[in-house]
Parts: structure tokens; C-alpha cells; sequence
């Protein structure tokens, strides 16, 4: 849609009013925020910048990040910092199951860094952290968001053995900018993954993309059909914005009809169980949605 493009001459760093965010701290937040800095926590809120984190952080909800706040690889669009990470700390996975508890979540999403410098790439560490949060929190559903593990897929189950209620793995972004947007990472080695946890029993298999790096509407659906036919429960598609001038340009801002669109075109048209689509949205964002849809679904009226 031409309203979502850049007019001639328009600066394309600004924002249009959809996507202009209030940062409202509050006293949950900040509270929150000093428990994760007691256990020393990562989370994705605050590494990657997200302009929801006010917002989650007011209500008690958090994404938090595992295996240390250094990447091992250098995907253009990502505010986390890339190097040489840190040794895993042992002591993270309880840690992860204490945090939980104090903040007295229901749902929690948990992602990581990659880490391609260990010889699992950090599946054990996965797997102990899921056990750990079931263990002390019984009653939380567990969300990860994970990497690809090379498509190495005995690590992949082993993170699923773990019995995460979602698993999830993000395309991020289409088939064709993959290679200029994910470095590392391969389109195909992430629908195999995606494909390996639905097979294997994963009862909610989620994937998101980001729009805005130079995509087209034909590229988006073609993605979300190939996530559909890979058997993909549940997708969220939001805007990318971009963190700093070092990372990728943002090419246009997608409107919010077309991401209603969107919603449409995954839950009509390609049956996924649930679609999370807006400017705001990011893969963690109101990620109870799905399991509470799901639960009211199959509740007798």
C-alpha cells in the first residue's frame, strides 16, 4: 500500500503516530526490574531495546534471556551485542526458576544469545532452565525462543524433552533477505527446525517475522504459507525498528490495515491457530495470548 512508503524527501527514521510509544515507568516495573538486576538476569526488554517494555514490564511479564548478553553472531537488525561470550553460568537456570517466582508469572518467554562457541550450543542449558522453572513454578507455561542450533537435531530435542509448553524459533524475516539480514542462519535450516518440533509432538509451535527491511505483501504470505505448511501453530509479525544507524535501514513502516490483513490472510485463509500481527508487536509480545486462546477454546461454553 503506497501509504506505508516513504513520501520523496520524507526522513526514513521518522516514525509515524502508530508508532510513537510513551515510556511510562512505574512502580511495578521498576520493581521488577531490581529482581532481575539482584540474580543477574538478562532480559530481551532491555538488551534489545524493545519500546513495549514499559508497558509489560507495568503489568509483571518479562522475556527473559539466558545463556549471557554477548552473541556469536551478527544478524543486521539486532540490538544484543555480538563477541565472545562469557562461560554459561550454572547457577542461571535456578536463578531463571527463582525470578519467575517472585514475580509470580502464569506465562513466561524465555529466549537466548547464540551460542555457537559451545559444542551443544547451549542445549543442556536450555534443557535445565525449562526443568528448573517447571520445577519451582508448577503452574507457569513456558515459552522458548530459541536459536537454531545448526539444525542439529538431537539438540533440538533435547530442549524438548524438556516439555516446554511453546516452542518457539523465529524466521525473522522472508526467504529473500535472509542472507543480508541473519547472518549466519539459513531459511530452510529454520523451517527444518520448526518442521523437527511439530513432528516430534510439540503441542504449540510458534515463528515470527519483522517487517519494514525491504519485503513486499507477496513475500510476507509466501512465509507464512511455507511456516503453515511446515505445520507452524501460532505466528506474530510486527514492524522492525531500527535500534542504532549501525543496523539495518528500515526501507518503509507498514500500516496497521495491512497488518490486520495479515491476521487475516494466517488465521482464514491458512489456518493457524492464532495470529499475533500489529506495528508493536514482537515475538514475545502478549505471548499468553495464544495459550489463553487456545484454553478458552477448549473450555465448554
Amino acid at each position: 500500500m503506497a501509504r506505508s512508503k516513504f513520501p520523496k524527501g520524507a526522513d526514513p527514521e521518522r516514525r509515524p503516530s502508530w508508532l510513537k510509544v510513551r515510556y511510562a515507568p512505574n512502580d511495578r516495573a521498576m520493581a521488577l526490574g531490581d529482581v532481575i538486576q539482584k540474580l543477574g538476569l538478562h532480559t530481551v526488554c532491555a538488551e534489545a531495546k524493545c519500546p513495549n517494555i514499559s508497558e509489560c514490564w507495568g503489568v509483571g511479564t518479562a522475556t527473559l534471556m539466558i545463556l549471557g548478553d554477548t552473541c556469536t553472531r551478527t544478524c543486521s537488525f539486532c540490538a544484543v551485542a555480538s563477541g565472545a561470550p562469557k562461560p554459561p553460568d550454572a547457577n542461571e537456570p535456578e536463578n531463571v526458576a527463582k525470578a519467575i517466582h517472585y514475580m509470580n508469572l502464569s506465562h513466561v518467554v524465555i529466549t537466548s544469545v547464540d551460542r555457537d562457541d559451545l559444542p551443544d550450543f547451549g542445549a543442556r542449558h536450555w534443557a535445565d532452565t525449562i526443568r528448573w522453572v517447571h520445577r519451582v513454578n508448577p503452574e507457569t507455561s513456558v515459552e522458548v525462543l530459541t536459536g537454531d542450533f545448526k539444525g542439529r537435531k538431537p539438540l533440538v530435542e533435547e530442549v524438548l524433552a524438556a516439555e516446554p509448553e511453546v516452542f518457539s524459533h523465529n524466521l525473522e524475516t522472508t526467504r529473500e533477505l535472509t542472507r543480508q539480514v541473519r547472518a549466519n542462519s539459513d531459511y530452510d535450516r529454520s523451517l527444518d527446525v520448526l518442521r523437527f518440533a511439530v513432528e516430534w509432538g510439540s503441542p504449540r509451535v510458534k515463528t515470527s517475522v519483522m517487517l519494514g527491511m525491504g519485503e513486499t505483501m507477496a513475500q510476507v504470505k509466501q512465509t507464512m504459507t511455507d511456516a503453515r505448511e511446515v505445520g507452524v501453530h501460532y505466528f506474530s509479525v510486527g514492524q522492525y525498528l531500527r535500534p542504532t544507524r549501525k543496523h539495518h535501514q528500515v526501507q518503509r513502516f507498514w500500516h496497521p490495515d495491512e497488518f490486520a490483513e495479515l491476521k487475516f490472510f494466517g488465521e482464514s485463509n491458512l489456518g493457524f491457530k492464532y495470529v499475533e500481527a500489529g506495528p508493536l508487536v514482537r515475538s514475545s509480545y502478549h505471548a499468553e495470548r495464544a495459550v489463553q486462546a487456545e484454553r478458552e477454546h477448549r473450555e465448554p461454553a
